[in-house]
This record gives structure tokens, C-alpha cells and sequence, in this order.
């Protein structure tokens, strides 16, 4: 039996009580406050169980455990693990004292099969229309943002987008912890590594964005923004390498922006607040918008907005291009248009407005990928 087998059964031993949980695919996240307080998330809503770790040591043995199984540490001078199991599936840990209700363990599963944009269109989330215009997008090379909250599915759905790059790009993928898997067959995934006993550096993502840049990539995919490697991913938008996907925490289009401006500013740059927003504003071209209801759980996309550059008095400016939109308001037959979900009430619907770039796939060739989308592009006039 080889090392990582090894280690893969003891982990699954000491995992036990949670072992159903980890295997039924109907549960998309398992949350241990303390050894006999656990809850599962299914279908978007949590739901407390009976299961229960025999006593703490257990389940602190179960963290050790899983953080010697990825060579990591967990201990009072560093309380907190982030690691994934062997399935992918992302792990969260966090230890007395500064859990002061004992070991608190999250993990977020795997998906084994990743899902598609059409997958999305079945679950009620994007419409034919939404999802055509988001694989030109991608094509067109857009610079590409996914905002939402914890919870509403933003790496699932950059997963799910990165499926439209073409199969000839050489893609470079980096995340604290490696959940992506992506179907193309040229992809290199860069995972931080944070300080261990028997090495005291770190590797953090921006050291890692850094490094992608002399990989010579086509794409990067940056699983989440979240400090100062805003500025390195901004910058690079604007000096050469489109086409970047990533995610941030925010709770709209507007927050997004901001968030990404005040992510800049905590690099060890120091650049002015004006300079950080104009770069912020010139870099990012499309933000997919994620929520879930706190009513059931359904995780949904609620707009799609182009971000323009900024006004004369240095405001973001936007251009809402889908949104929720009630079903009961679309006019004439338009119902028929919610596509396998005709109980839902809302649905993501264009606006009306174009895209600033509506001329640009007629432009690059792609005249022959626009058929629901069709509203959306332009063809630009022929001049005599």
C-alpha cells in the first residue's frame, strides 16, 4: 500500500462519524462546531444531524490527522488549516484557543462532475440568451469578474465559465487551496503553500500571479481575490493579458469595483486612490453577480453588468445588461422563456441595453456563435 493510500484510510477512519455526509452527493458542505455539534448544508439549506465526534480529542486527532496527510501544520501558534481532502474537496479548521468552543472543522465538497453553463441554464439560473453572450464574452477575451457572496456558487460558476476558453489556450490557474478542475488539456494549477516546521517562507498568491506572468499563459484564473495580489491581477489586465476569470466577496456590481479598488491599495505599493480606481475601472469588463435566497437556498445569477470607465467626477459607471427580473412582468408569451424551471417567479432577462463591445464578434469572426444573443451585438456599419 503506497503512502498517500495510507494516509487516505486513516483519515477516513478518523473522519468516520462524518464519513455518510462526505459521501452523499446530495450535501454540498459539512459544518463540526465542536465534537457533537454537526450540521450539513443540502440543496442550499442547513439542516442539523445526530451524528457526533466521541470527544474532542477525536476529533482534534481527525484535524491532525488531515493536516500531516497534506503536510501542514495546526497548532496554538498556528490555529488555523486550510487544505482539501483527496477528493478536492475544500477543508477549513480552526482550533481552541481561538475557537472558543472547541475544534470547529468545515468542509466544502468536490464536485465530481463540475458543472456546465448549461447545467446552470437547467437549474433556472442563465437563460439561452445569458449564456451565449457570456461564451462570447470569454472568447472575446473579456476581463471577467464573478461577485457573490459565501455560499452562492462562485467557484462552481467560474468553473462552469472557463469551459467556454478555447481548447488551444494554455491556462494557468491559481488558488489558496486547489478546487478547479478544468476540462482543457493545457492547464497548469498553482496552489500557495503556507509556512511549515520544516519551512518557515511562504508561497502566497501573489507571489504565485507574479510567477504565472513569466509562463508565458494565455489565460489566468484566479480562484479569489482577496488581498494586495489585486493590484498584480489589475495590472496585468491592462497591460497585455485579457481574458482573466476570477472571483471576489462583494454583494454587487458597485462592491465589487470597490472591493477590488481597496484590495489594490493593501499591496506594498503605495498608489493613490484615484490611481487605483482608474485602473480598477479600465481593467474589469463584465461582472457576473451571484446571490441565494435566505428563503430556500437557491443559489441563482441576478445580473450581468457591463463596468464602463469612470464619470468626469471619478465615479464607476455601469451597464446592466441582465437581470432578475419577475416572470409575471415579461410581456406576451415571454413566460415561456424560464426553460425547464416554469415554477420559478424570476428570471434572468436582458434589459435591453448593449454592451459597449457590441460590434466586437462580428469584428473577430464569431458572427457565426450569435444566435439567442442576437439583441445584444451590433454589426458595424460598412463605410462607402
Amino acid at each position: 500500500m503506497s503512502r498517500q493510500a495510507v494516509f487516505e484510510a486513516s483519515l477516513r477512519y478518523f473522519l468516520t462519524p462524518i464519513g455518510p455526509f462526505l459521501d452523499d452527493p446530495s450535501v454540498t458542505e459539512v459544518m463540526v462546531n465542536g465534537n457533537d455539534q454537526i450540521f450539513i448544508e443540502r440543496n442550499g439549506q442547513i439542516e442539523p444531524t445526530d451524528a457526533s465526534f466521541l470527544n474532542e480529542d477525536a476529533l482534534r486527532s481527525a484535524v491532525n490527522n488531515l493536516a500531516q496527510s497534506v503536510g501542514r501544520e495546526i497548532n496554538e501558534r498556528r490555529p488555523i488549516l486550510d487544505a482539501r481532502l483527496p477528493d478536492g474537496s475544500r477543508v477549513h479548521a480552526i482550533i481552541p484557543p481561538s475557537s472558543r468552543g472547541g475544534t470547529c472543522l468545515t468542509i466544502r465538497k468536490f464536485s465530481r462532475i463540475p458543472l456546465t453553463l448549461e447545467d446552470l441554464m437547467h437549474f433556472g439560473s442563465l437563460t439561452d440568451s445569458a449564456r451565449e453572450f457570456l461564451e462570447i464574452c470569454v472568447r472575446l477575451r473579456k476581463n471577467i469578474i464573478i461577485s457573490g457572496g459565501s455560499g452562492t456558487g462562485k467557484t462552481s460558476m467560474l468553473g462552469a465559465l472557463s469551459r467556454a476558453i478555447p481548447e488551444t489556450e494554455r491556462i494557468i490557474v491559481i488558488e489558496d487551496t486547489s478546487e478547479l478542475r478544468l476540462h482543457q488539456e493545457h492547464c497548469l494549477y498553482l496552489e500557495a503553500q503556507p509556512a511549515t516546521r520544516k519551512s518557515q517562507s511562504t508561497l502566497d498568491i501573489r507571489e504565485l500571479f507574479r510567477s504565472s506572468l513569466r509562463m508565458r499563459p494565455d489565460r489566468i484564473i484566479v480562484g479569489e481575490v482577496r488581498g494586495g495580489e489585486a493590484l498584480d491581477l489589475i495590472q496585468s489586465m491592462i497591460s497585455g493579458h485579457e481574458g482573466s476569470l476570477s472571483t471576489v466577496h462583494a454583494s454587487s456590481a458597485i462592491d465589487a469595483m470597490v472591493r477590488l479598488e481597496t484590495l489594490s491599495l493593501m499591496s506594498d505599493v503605495e498608489i493613490p486612490v484615484y490611481v487605483a480606481r482608474a485602473q480598477v475601472a479600465s481593467a474589469i469588463d463584465v461582472i457576473v453577480q451571484l446571490t441565494r435566497s435566505n428563503e430556500n437556498g437557491r443559489r441563482r445569477i441576478s445580473s450581468i453588468t457591463e463596468a464602463g470607465r469612470l464619470t468626469p467626477d471619478q465615479q464607476y459607471q455601469f451597464c446592466e445588461l441582465f437581470s432578475l427580473r419577475p416572470a409575471r412582468a415579461l410581456n406576451g408569451n415571454k413566460r415561456e422563456l424560464l426553460t425547464k424551471t416554469a415554477d420559478f417567479e424570476l428570471l434572468l432577462t436582458e434589459t435591453g441595453n448593449t454592451p459597449s463591445f457590441s460590434s466586437q464578434p462580428f469584428e473577430n469572426g464569431m458572427e457565426a456563435r450569435i444566435h439567442d444573443s442576437r439583441s445584444l451585438w451590433t454589426k458595424p456599419t460598412v463605410t462607402q
